[in-house]
């Protein structure tokens, strides 16, 4: 039975489990909290120091934030900053990131084949059912966004990069800062707005909001939500490391 190291990178946190085929945790998910300033070098060797307290898989996938395409990173918005989210960024790190080969480095650092995608797909392998189209939406630290197609991941599009109001992206607009700022009541609110904005956008069949913050949708803007809206659990960023081998072309 196949064996999958998933780890689920974060703005602020950087878990790690090992499953058996059927997504049964073989052991308990470990954490460790995300290095900052953080050059590539350092998350793989952050991954590595998990994997060590792991039992031996035969796979590993890896979700991270950002524009991931075949392995190699786009762009990613988090770790090119010296203290992480929100804080000033780093010209050397922009350029070290830009072009990466994180499969690459992944696969050979712990000598298995490995899968590297933006985290909120690694998040929907979790989740969805395979029939229609379905997306997920993931709200943390700040905002991520999957599409799939009957079961086939579709070509990442980097939702959290759009403008929305007062000149903020979406990943502000909608992420951790903002909803501090004005409280679960208010953020929810504007949660609830935004994605009803994207409903003919998309004309999803399911949608699922997943990630940490999406249970700090009050229960009455929960309520508001169209019917094929799904509040989901949080531990499929974890689950879907087994899925997405399935689901990736």
């Amino acid at each position: 039975m196949t064996t999958t190291l998933a780890i689920d990178c974060g703005g602020g946190g950087i878990k790690a489990s090992v499953l058996d085929e059927s997504g049964t945790l073989r052991a308990h998910p470990t954490r460790a909290v995300t290095p900052y300033p953080l050059p590539p070098a350092l998350l793989v060797s952050t991954i590595v120091q998990l994997a060590e307290q792991m039992p031996a898989a035969e796979r590993v996938t890896v979700g991270m934030p950002g524009m991931i395409r075949h392995g190699i990173v786009v762009q990613t918005p988090h770790y090119i900053c010296k203290a992480g989210p929100r804080t000033k960024v780093l010209p050397k790190l922009v350029a070290a990131w830009e072009g990466f080969d994180m499969r690459e480095a992944v696969s050979t650092a712990l000598d298995m084949p490995a899968l590297v995608l933006n985290d909120a797909e690694v998040h929907g392998c979790g989740l969805v059912t395979g029939r229609g189209l379905e997306m997920v939406i993931t709200l943390g630290t700040g905002l991520g966004n999957a599409i799939f197609d009957n079961g086939r991941l579709a070509p990442h599009a980097e939702l959290s990069r759009g403008i929305t109001r007062w000149g903020l992206t979406y990943d502000e607009y909608l992420g951790e800062h903002e909803r501090i700022r004005l409280g679960d009541a208010q953020w929810s609110r504007r949660a609830r707005i935004v994605i009803e904005s994207w409903v003919p956008v998309y004309l999803w069949d399911r949608l699922y909001l997943g990630g940490g913050n999406s249970r700090r949708i009050t229960k009455s803007q929960q309520e508001k939500l169209p019917e094929n809206v799904i509040l989901a659990n949080n531990s499929a960023g974890i689950i879907g490391g087994v899925r997405a081998w399935d689901m990736v072309d």
